[in-house]
């Protein structure tokens, strides 16, 4: 896979930092995303910039894209001026998007059609995963176009999975979210109820993370809640996204998710209120805001 031509299609939170150890580990790189400018420094990298996907597909052996929405994926990859629509045959094309596992399926048939092979690859790990290289990669598809990609997909991340055919990948990210939703309430509700408590967060946090209570959310997260930093590390709108996904594949299968389902109320009620914007860690402040208190004067009350 030395020097593939490779095509990237979305700079985001984290397709930015994606892309760039592909530019890195020296691939040619075309790109397009919906806003020229936060492509500015990869361009300036050495990436090409191309207009649309299927001007950037026709480019590439191996096309990636990790956009907001499902229908910015359909739009991306299906439309007239889309990847499968610029593509060659013979290529690869990646959709690392959370999206609904049917569309993977249909996005599969198509490419079948035009000799095409497509995978769909979800991704976990956040900005932080994003930019050490350490994502978990979720693949469904073909197990030869899998093989093909895998060296690329290893510069990307740490743990990278062939789940089944086409939409598995999709359904195993699911299960990702609905591991993350109940945890993340967790996360936010322990930290309200030790702030009132009067504890020293930064003390609580020590000890707490190296036990059973232990988790990535509340290693990667916790701190940015006790530093009142809601940087997105991935946005609540987007979680919002996922989850609802989620809930709805679930109830097609008669599957029961409470936990699921509060996460999403509440995430929800976030994103209504203005937070859509904001990191998921931004939770702790509507929990907060639950118990009559400010986040921000809480966690300034900690000892710490």
């Amino acid at each position: 896979m030395d020097r593939t031509a490779i095509g990237w299609i979305g700079t985001g939170v984290m397709g930015s930092s994606m892309c760039r150890h592909l530019l890195d580990a020296g691939h040619v790189v075309t790109l397009t995303t919906r806003t020229r400018e936060k492509a500015a420094s990869l361009v300036d990298a050495g990436a090409r910039w191309a207009e649309t996907p299927a001007e950037v597909a026709a480019s590439a052996d191996v096309t990636f894209s990790i956009v907001g929405y499902p229908s910015d994926v359909r739009e991306v990859a299906l439309g007239a001026g889309g990847v499968l629509a610029g593509a060659r045959a013979g290529s690869v094309y990646v959709d690392m998007t959370t999206s609904e596992p049917s569309l993977a399926v249909d996005m599969e048939a198509a490419g079948a059609e035009r000799g095409i092979a497509v995978l769909d690859a979800p991704v976990s790990g956040g900005d932080v995963g994003a930019r050490n290289g350490t994502l978990s990669i979720m693949v469904g598809g073909d197990a030869d176009a899998f093989a093909r990609v895998y060296p690329l997909l290893q510069t990307l991340g740490s743990t990278i999975v062939l789940q089944g055919p086409a939409g598995a990948g999709q359904h195993t990210k699911m299960v990702n979210q609905i591991l993350i939703a109940s945890g993340m309430i967790g996360v936010a509700e322990a930290f309200v109820y030790g702030a009132r408590a009067g504890l020293d967060l930064d003390s609580v946090l020590e000890s707490v993370g190296g036990g059973a209570a232990g988790s990535w959310s509340l290693s990667n997260y916790g701190p940015r809640m006790l530093a009142g930093d809601m940087e997105p590390g991935f946005y609540v709108e987007h979680f919002v996204k996922d989850m609802g996904i989620a809930a709805a594949e679930a109830a097609s299968m008669g599957v029961a998710t409470p936990g699921l389902e509060l996460a999403l109320r509440l995430y929800g009620e976030l994103s209504v209120a203005g937070g859509g914007r904001a990191g998921t860690q931004a939770l702790v402040r509507a929990l907060a805001e639950m118990s009559g208190a400010d986040w921000d004067e809480l966690r300034r009350q900690s000892p710490s």
